[in-house]
């Protein structure tokens, strides 16, 4: 783990590379090279720790309308990551085209967000776009799903039976926010587990959309990790999402024969999503004493409603579920993303994706061979039994917490009731 000291005060620098997605393909155009280590460094304890609460923070806005680097912090542990535009060093030639996600980020949401709440959440934003969102992409994600739906609503009506509100849910299991110093402490601890101290940087930054995101910069795997996200029970389960699943699985898939675009379809690999995030979102929750789904199902049913729905509406469809209004803007606006007149149905359905991952991977959690998933890179879980023969395995890292199979395995299935997923509900609706 090295420390990147111009991030540590909550000011990171800009990422010159976002990773692939999931399934392969890139969302930014911008190269990624294979990680290589960084050089090694002991993080020091930060002063001026600034602690906000989540939903506190999900109202913030930036002190200046033209800031690009710093803005309004979001519901950090509400939502998964949409990326944001940054100001790129050298400006002028060598520009890169923007990232994907930044496109698909209305660049005058501040300025609907403020008219949306002045009238009373009865205006449909009209929202615009620095670059027109490519067709294809919108194409691509404008249908949503809603074979799962049945189980995201039980899922959130789980989690309200137990904890009344999910504000009372994200402190009764997220426990406290952590300080900086308790931050590198765990995060210490974790890449020494997974042996991979001295190959990430580690940035901590008040100016994420996200809990954490994994990126490259400067040719190296990079954390990115949101202050106001940091709490005591969920900072553990966040690593093993984004280094011990997709780190690890990214390192492993280097040295693949299927590495390349032309290797993948060379084997006839399927895409390596719904698998990869369902896989990262599992893990997320893994050892939680109470392992609620609660981000993917609200996602999965936020998305098939806007398909359906005016921006207007959905945000008081979610009222059911969520009081906090900031944390209700952002789940509407990711569904939404990518429209220019929200009063319209239609949705950007791609964060279905969690969901659909998850109850695919514990439907077959007692056929898949979860190390050999994990040594393979990125692959679906469809594709390992097909693809070990032909994998390169010697030296292929395996997530500590995949050590103790049996006890994974029992996690697996905690998962399942904690969640009141039915089994044969599940062969029903995924037979294959």
């Amino acid at each position: 783990m090295v420390l990147d000291p111009g991030a540590a005060g909550g000011q990171g620098r800009s990422g010159l590379g976002a990773l692939p997605d999931r399934d392969g393909s890139r969302l930014c155009s911008c190269p990624s090279p294979p990680p290589r280590p960084a050089a090694s460094g002991s993080p020091r304890c930060p002063r001026g720790t600034r602690r906000l609460s989540e939903t506190g923070a999900g109202m913030r806005r930036s002190g200046s309308a033209g800031a690009v680097s710093r803005g309004r912090m979001r519901a950090a542990a509400s939502l998964p990551h949409i990326a944001r535009a940054r100001a790129e060093e050298g400006g002028g030639a060598g520009r890169r085209s923007p990232c994907l996600l930044v496109a698909l980020r209305p660049r005058n949401v501040e300025a609907e967000r403020e008219r949306f709440f002045r009238e009373r959440f009865a205006y449909d934003p009209q929202f615009e776009y620095a670059e027109p969102v490519p067709e294809a992409v919108l194409e691509k994600y404008r249908d949503a799903s809603d074979r799962f739906v049945a189980q995201a609503i039980r899922i959130i009506h789980a989690v309200l039976e137990k904890y009344g509100t999910y504000e009372s849910f994200e402190v009764a299991t997220g426990g406290r926010l952590l300080s900086k110093c308790q931050i590198w402490s765990v995060i210490r601890k974790y890449m020494q587990k997974e042996g991979c101290a001295g190959e990430v940087v580690v940035q901590l930054t008040d100016d994420l959309l996200s809990q954490a995101v994994m990126m490259v910069e400067d040719s190296r795997p990079t954390l990115a990790i949101n202050l106001s996200g940091a709490r005591q029970y969920w900072l553990e389960g966040m690593l093993r999402h984004e280094i011990g699943t997709h780190y690890i699985r990214g390192v492993n898939n280097t040295r693949q024969p299927w590495h390349s675009s032309e290797g993948r379809k060379q084997y006839s690999l399927k895409p390596a999503n719904p698998t990869e995030e369902g896989l990262a979102s599992l893990h997320s929750v893994l050892f939680r004493k109470q392992p609620f789904l609660w981000r993917a199902a609200l996602l999965y049913y936020t998305i098939e409603r806007a398909s359906r729905l005016s921006f207007s509406a959905l945000f008081q469809d979610l009222e059911q579920y969520v009081q906090d209004a900031g944390i209700r803007w952002e789940y509407c606006v990711r569904a939404k993303r990518g429209q220019t007149d929200t009063s319209q149905p239609g949705c950007f359905s791609k964060d279905q994706v969690y969901l659909d991952g998850i109850l695919r991977i514990l439907r077959h959690r007692q056929t898949i061979d979860f190390p050999l998933l994990a040594a393979l890179g990125k692959v679906s879980y469809e594709d390992v039994n097909r693809l070990k023969k032909f994998g390169v395995l010697e030296k292929a890292r395996i997530p500590h917490f995949m050590q103790d199979l049996e006890r994974y395995m029992k996690q697996l299935d905690h998962i399942v009731t904690t969640n009141q997923l039915d089994e044969q509900e599940l062969e029903e609706l995924l037979p294959e």
